[in-house]
C-alpha cells in the first residue's frame, strides 16, 4: 500500500494507517476529530487571517505583500504552501516583497489544517530550513503543530486512496481559535 505522505513516520504508524484504510475507517476517524470547513474562502480573507497570526507571533518580521490560495501549487511544486522572497531594483534601492501561497486544497479543510500550514509558512520568515529551531517556532505558534501535521498527512492519504474529500464546501461557523475536537492519540 502506498503511504507516500507518511514516509518519515515509524512502521507502527504505517501499520495502523494501513489497517484504517483497509477497514475504510480513516475518513471516519478524521471526521470525528474535525468538524468541517472554515469560512475563509477568498484571498483577501486568507490575507487577513495570515496577517493576524503574523502580528500575534512575528511582529518584527518583514511585512507580507501577498497571501493567496494557489490552484496549481500541489500539482506543480509538490508542496502545500510556499513562502517566497522577491527582490527587485527600483531606482537606487532594492525592494523586497514576501509572498505566501497556500494550496487551494486548504479551502475545503477544517480550520486547524489551515492554521497548521499557515504557521509552517510563517515560520519560514524566520527560519529557512526545516531544523530544530524551525519546528520550535512552529510549536510556539501552534502547540498542536505536530499532531495537526500528522492528521493532515492522514487526510492526504485518505484523498489518495478514495479521491473523495471528507468535508463539503459549506463554511463552518467556527472562529479561528476553535481547536480540534479530539486531540488524543
Amino acid at each position: 500500500m502506498n503511504l507516500k505522505y507518511l514516509a518519515g513516520y515509524p512502521d507502527s504508524i504505517h501499520q495502523q494507517v494501513q489497517q484504517l484504510v483497509i477497514d475504510d475507517q480513516l475518513g471516519a476517524l478524521l471526521r470525528k476529530r474535525y468538524d468541517g470547513v472554515h469560512g475563509i474562502r477568498t484571498d483577501g480573507a486568507l490575507y487577513g487571517y495570515v496577517q493576524d497570526l503574523k502580528n500575534t507571533y512575528l511582529r518584527s518580521a518583514e511585512p507580507l505583500s501577498k497571501v493567496a490560495f494557489d490552484n496549481k501549487l500541489q500539482v506543480v511544486k509538490h508542496a502545500l504552501g510556499t513562502h517566497t522572497t522577491i527582490s527587485r531594483v527600483q531606482g537606487s534601492k532594492l525592494k523586497t516583497k514576501r509572498e505566501i501561497r497556500i494550496a487551494s486544497l486548504f479551502r475545503d479543510t477544517p480550520l486547524p489544517f489551515l492554521r497548521m500550514i499557515t504557521v509552517h509558512e510563517l515560520a519560514h520568515m524566520k527560519e529557512r530550513d526545516h531544523d530544530k529551531a524551525f519546528y520550535k517556532l512552529c510549536t510556539y505558534m501552534e502547540p498542536d503543530y505536530h499532531r495537526l501535521e500528522l492528521d493532515l498527512r492522514l487526510y492526504l492519504t485518505h484523498l489518495d486512496h478514495t479521491g473523495s474529500p471528507l468535508w463539503g464546501d459549506v463554511p463552518q461557523t467556527a472562529t479561528p481559535s476553535t481547536p480540534p475536537k479530539d486531540t488524543t492519540p
